[in-house]
This record gives structure tokens, C-alpha cells and sequence, in this order.
């Protein structure tokens, strides 16, 4: 199969970063696309890699994968422990509070118990055309759907979720600002380097099938 081909944002002997675009599947595990983005960077770097995370199909931005089966389980503890730090650029309904952290159990995997969730959030700008604003999520944990869920829980849904948030807002997104995906975007990824013990930290820039919609709403397309 000639697959299209995936950015790689870092790239060393032990680690690779892709920007994983929206609609894309992080493996075939989770359903039975022949395209996924675990594919993608194996073609690119002619190797078999290990995903040590996931991103929503509709998500879009910073995925990691090892290169080697110690890196993985390296960085598999590391997230288990916390110790990734994983920012995302949310468009949601509505103006939240400036900053704000939503400690709301969620469940780890579909169907699940309850775990404990933390979400830290800073609002970034608010709208001057719409009724929604640009968040910035940073998470404590790492939980099945955890920013679209505790976004959600407080009031201020995601744009184009079709699980958590509005069908008519979703459609509406659709036809005035050519917004066809979940708005959220795993913006930056830090993490201790699996070998070097280096802070490794890496930023995905906003691709445009968001970043125009965030444009036509006067918002900025990113964060420093």
C-alpha cells in the first residue's frame, strides 16, 4: 500500500515525535484502518517503532513512538508516572474562567471504573466573532478522552466533538468556518529522555484545518 507520509518533529536513535494529522488512528488496534499513524512512521524511518501514548483519531499534533524496545519501556513508565508533560490547544464553547483545574474521575479505558483526573486549563484568548474561546489543557493524567470530557464537565464543550459536545454547533462550525474535525491539538510534548536523561521537549505547530478556522474566528493560532 503507498501510504501518505507523516511530519517528523524529532528524530534520534532511540525516540521519533510525528505530528499525527486529525482523523488519523495512532494503530490498527483500535479499529481496522489500513492507514494508521504507527505505519506511517515505520515507513518513514524503515524500522518497526513502539507508540508509548495515544491521540484520539480526531486529535491531532505530538505523538511519540521508541525506536527501541528499552526506550519504550522507559517512556511507558513515564507515563504511567506523570512524569510527560502534555499541553493541548482546545477551541470550546463559550468563555471559561482565565485558569482553573477540573479533579473529576473519569474512567481509564471505555466501559471502566472511575479513576481519579486532573486537567490544569488557561485560557488563551476568547472570541470576537463567536460565542468560543482558545484553551490551553494541560494534563495531570492521562485518561481515555480526558480533555474533551472535563471540558465538557464544566460547561465549555469542544468544537466539532461529536461525542461530548453539540450537534448543531457542530454543523454550524462546519458551514461558516469550514471547521471538519475535533478541534484539539496536542500542542507540546516534554519528556525525559529514555537515554540521555535530557529534557526533551517538542512543539507541533497548528496545522491549517484548525488553525484557519482559528484565524476566522480572531483567535490566535497557537501559544508561546
Amino acid at each position: 500500500m503507498n501510504r501518505p507520509g507523516i511530519e517528523l518533529l524529532f528524530v534520534d536513535d532511540h525516540v521519533a515525535v510525528a505530528n499525527k494529522p486529525s482523523g488519523l488512528l495512532v494503530h490498527r488496534g483500535w479499529d481496522n484502518d489500513a492507514d494508521v499513524a504507527l505505519f506511517r512512521v515505520r515507513d518513514a524511518l524503515g524500522q518497526r517503532v513502539h507508540p508509548v501514548h495515544r491521540l484520539d483519531r480526531g486529535t491531532s499534533g505530538a505523538l511519540l513512538f521508541a525506536r527501541t524496545p528499552a526506550a519504550a519501556a522507559s517512556l511507558s513508565r513515564a507515563f504511567e508516572e506523570g512524569r510527560v508533560d502534555k499541553r493541548y490547544l482546545a477551541l470550546v464553547r463559550g468563555a471559561p474562567p482565565e485558569a482553573g483545574t477540573i479533579d473529576h474521575p473519569i474512567p481509564r479505558s471505555e466501559g471502566g471504573p472511575r479513576v481519579p483526573a486532573v486537567t490544569h486549563f488557561q485560557r488563551i484568548a476568547v472570541s470576537s466573532v463567536d460565542r468560543c474561546s482558545l484553551v490551553l489543557a494541560i494534563l495531570e493524567t492521562g485518561r481515555l478522552h480526558q480533555v474533551r470530557r472535563h471540558l465538557r464537565h464544566i460547561d465549555h464543550p469542544l468544537i466539532g466533538d461529536v461525542n461530548y459536545g453539540s450537534g448543531a454547533i457542530n454543523r454550524r462550525y462546519r458551514a461558516e468556518y469550514d471547521l471538519h474535525r475535533l478541534a484539539l491539538h496536542a500542542h507540546l510534548l516534554a519528556f525525559e529522555h529514555p537515554v540521555t536523561a535530557v529534557r526533551t521537549e517538542v512543539r507541533a505547530p497548528t496545522p491549517d484545518d484548525l488553525g484557519a478556522a482559528l484565524t476566522a474566528l480572531g483567535l490566535p493560532r497557537g501559544v508561546a
